[in-house]
């Protein structure tokens, strides 16, 4: 029976100490950030409106993240609405999709989006002007999400045991995001 209490009290300390490190994983020694943390990292982005030139306005909102992990790379998209400054016509609406890899940067404490790329752009009834509106959609993926920090660590996260640790690989999930802690 003194055995079974020890048991129970070490389980209640270690899931009271696991609680405590936000999304930390003991037995994988990584962190896990759910589908759902990462949206609403990246929802404080939006809506976001950019201009090109002073004769186009893009304006950008609703955006859905799809997780790669066949790729380990996340991809944003976002409802997509253009008026031309010169233009007496209504707004164009579309979709656009911004895929970036991940990386840590030790100087933020942060998981940031990593090399932006426009990956499609879908205007109905613009087929046309489809090579501009990836040259505009590139532009819009760095300028909204280069460097962009879906999770910044405190410090305490990064203190285990008093030992200073740093995160590793950062690994594209179909339910989130894994990142390695490793020592330094």
């Amino acid at each position: 029976m003194r055995l079974h209490r020890r048991l129970l009290f070490a389980a209640a300390t270690l899931a009271a100490a696991t609680a405590a490190q936000a999304g930390y994983n003991i037995w994988t020694g990584e962190y896990t950030f759910t589908r759902q943390e990462l949206q609403q990292a990246v929802d404080k982005r939006f809506p976001a409106t950019l201009r090109y030139a002073q004769v186009v306005s893009v304006q950008l909102t609703h955006p859905r993240l799809v997780l790669d992990d066949a790729n380990n790379r996340i991809t944003t998209q976002v409802d997509a609405q253009l008026t031309n400054a010169l233009a007496v016509s209504p707004p164009v609406n579309g979709t656009l999709s911004l895929n970036s890899g991940l990386r840590y940067d030790k100087a933020q404490r942060a998981v940031l989006l990593d090399n932006p790329t426009v990956q499609d752009v879908e205007v109905q009834g613009m087929a046309l002007y489809k090579e501009q509106l990836n040259a505009i959609g590139a532009v819009v993926a760095q300028q909204l999400l280069k460097d962009y920090p879906i999770y910044t660590f405190k410090p305490d996260e990064l203190r285990f045991g008093g030992k200073e640790v740093e995160p590793g690989a950062i690994t594209v999930a179909p339910e989130g995001i894994r990142v390695e802690v490793k020592d330094r």
